[in-house]
């Protein structure tokens, strides 16, 4: 079982939600946007049989079935998702008080923490655009050794994002990080967004 609770009147509030899609097997999928930055929000999605990616993890309620994002849930941990009734009808209720809260610390190792901000606060802005960076390698010069993937590969923008948004967020962040290089060969114009 996750470390998210839902409660009873929760469940039957987002049974009844459910039942009125019409969609056989549709579960809700609980994910946390740029979770570990103070703009962390908690959302509830419907989840048609299929959405759900691989690396969530399921649980199923009474009803239906709860699928949790796989970067989100250590920042789920004690969430509460309740109902409340109030005069004006009831209103579903998330309360994630770890949502916000880094997973990382001042001693974490140097990749573990351009990872995080990787996930949680750079890839979240380049994923509209169909991109995302990863971590390759730190070389011992503290220099991030980083690919473009998606449509950041071969986008002739890609110097200036990575020179200016990673490399600023990244060095803001993480100070023993002295910058950023790109493995990335972008000759590949193939999936280019312009």
């Amino acid at each position: 079982m996750s470390a998210i609770t839902i409660t009873e009147a929760a469940q039957d509030y987002l049974a009844g939600l459910l039942e009125k899609q019409n969609t056989p097997g549709i579960g809700i999928r609980i994910f946390i946007t740029q979770p570990g930055t103070q703009y962390a929000e908690t959302c509830i999605a419907y989840c048609k049989p299929g959405e759900q990616k691989p690396e969530d993890t399921s649980f199923g309620l009474k009803d239906f079935t709860a699928w949790i994002d796989a970067i989100s849930e250590p920042f789920l941990e004690d969430a509460i998702v309740d109902y409340a009734q109030d005069r004006m009808g009831g209103q579903l209720t998330i309360k994630a008080p770890n949502a916000k809260v880094p997973m990382i610390s001042e001693d974490s190792p140097i990749s573990e923490r351009i990872n995080y901000y990787l996930q949680t606060e750079i890839n979240p802005g380049l994923a509209s655009h169909g991109g995302m960076v990863s971590l390759v390698e730190v070389v011992e010069d503290g220099v991030a050794v980083l690919r473009f993937g998606g449509g950041c590969q071969g986008c002739g923008q890609v110097d200036l994002t990575l020179k200016d948004g990673v490399e600023r967020t990244l060095i803001e962040r993480i100070p023993d990080l002295k910058g950023v290089r790109d493995v990335t060969d972008h000759s590949n114009r193939e999936n280019a967004y312009y």
